[in-house]
């Protein structure tokens, strides 16, 4: 098992729109569609989302080629437009890969959010680096989904 400190990871983007844009851009699910993958090469023709404490999402996200990566998870906190908090787990992974934690909070910026998003209880310093990776991906898939109209 990695030390507490090798089991989280925290990325940080500041993005060009307001709190309220950018927490309906992880919310809605038509705004998930156009930036959460990691690539711009991915898509991500599923986007399903239960907003509530309790309720869950599902997204797929597909590369040019070969299968789709599915993840899903369980909200247990939605504070719009400040703070999601959700349960972390990729289909088809069996136990080897157990479910983590994402925290993802908004901050007010002159000009724009700062995204802090800390993802933790990795199992090992691999799959958190696999991750930090694919989050830097995402939050800059982000920063173009809600700074381009």
């Amino acid at each position: 098992m990695p030390s507490r400190a090798d089991s989280r990871l925290t990325v940080k983007r500041t993005v060009k729109a307001p709190r309220e844009q950018v927490f309906r851009a992880w919310t809605d699910p038509s705004e998930l569609a156009r930036w959460f993958h990691p690539d711009p090469s991915f898509t991500t023709p599923v986007a399903e989302v239960d907003l509530r404490a309790g309720g869950s999402y599902r997204f797929a996200m597909q590369p040019p080629t070969g299968d789709a990566y599915v993840v899903r998870g369980v909200y247990r906190e939605v504070q719009p437009p400040d703070r999601l908090v959700f349960t972390w787990r990729w289909d088809g992974t069996g136990d080897d890969d157990p479910e983590t934690l994402v925290t993802v909070e908004l901050r007010e910026r002159s000009g724009g959010t700062e995204v802090v998003l800390t993802h933790e209880r990795f199992t090992s310093v691999a799959s958190r680096d696999e991750h930090r990776k694919g989050w830097q991906g995402c939050l800059a898939q982000l920063s173009q989904a809600v700074e381009s109209p």
